[in-house]
């Protein structure tokens, strides 16, 4: 891959835990751990925050991104979709820096909990494969084929998923999308047809455990504790 653009997405508004882009996490704002990973990672590569608040551009900046545009109100609502936003920026950068790009690696503010090996491996694999999409995961704690069930209309409980496995280690490999890193194909992205990162030709780059997407007051308190116990590093 020759040029990359990364975004990080960050509104201001949140229905979990208010302000919780900049809320701080020891000592720092949130956003903060992000855009120093990225930084770390390539010190060439163009990081931008795309943001709709004023206050965290001002952090943006002061930690080492760019914003080069404030997002336009109608996608920064709770129901706008992630690849609009992005779809957003890579248009916006594209004209504002005069560069193409030939993928957009975006990074969640919220799952913060990635090495900087998982940057490098995961555009690797991106590389390798060339599908259109690229998302990581975890691996499942239950199985649809084995133990989740949802009810029918009669109200009766069945498996979410058909399959005859009487052990759980038989069944299909399953992965919960951890909102840590999403690689996107330009041609993809900017095809205004394509509004998820789940495309018909889309690979997943497993992470640890651990990582998991920050939206609650226990989220908060249970990242510290890890960090501050040495079993994590953000």
């Amino acid at each position: 891959m020759n040029n990359i653009l990364i975004t990080i997405c960050a509104r201001g508004g949140s229905k979990g835990v208010k302000g919780k882009n900049i809320r701080e996490i020891l000592g720092k704002p949130l956003i903060y751990y992000t855009i120093k990973q990225a930084k770390e990672w390539s010190k060439d590569t163009r990081i931008i925050v795309s943001t709709d608040s004023e206050e965290i551009a001002v952090f943006a900046r002061q930690f080492g991104a760019e914003v080069p545009f404030i997002r336009p109100a109608a996608l920064a609502t709770d129901t706008a979709a992630k690849v609009p936003v992005l779809r957003h920026a890579l248009n916006y950068c594209e004209e504002f820096y005069k560069e193409k790009y030939d993928c957009v690696m975006d990074l969640d503010v919220t799952s913060p909990v990635r090495k900087i090996s998982d940057l490098e491996n995961s555009l690797k694999l991106f590389t390798k494969k060339n599908p259109k999409t690229l998302f990581s995961v975890v691996p499942a704690h239950r199985n649809p084929y084995f133990n989740m069930v949802e009810e029918t209309n009669d109200g009766k409980a069945v498996l979410s998923k058909k399959g005859d496995f009487v052990r759980r280690q038989d069944a299909p490999k399953v992965y919960d999308m951890n909102a840590s890193i999403y690689i996107y194909d330009r041609d993809y992205l900017i095809n205004e047809e394509n509004n998820s990162s789940i495309s018909d030709n889309s690979i997943v780059y497993v992470m640890n455990e651990i990582s998991k997407d920050i939206d609650s007051e226990t989220d908060f308190r249970f990242i510290e504790f890890l960090v501050k116990e040495g079993i994590i590093s953000l």
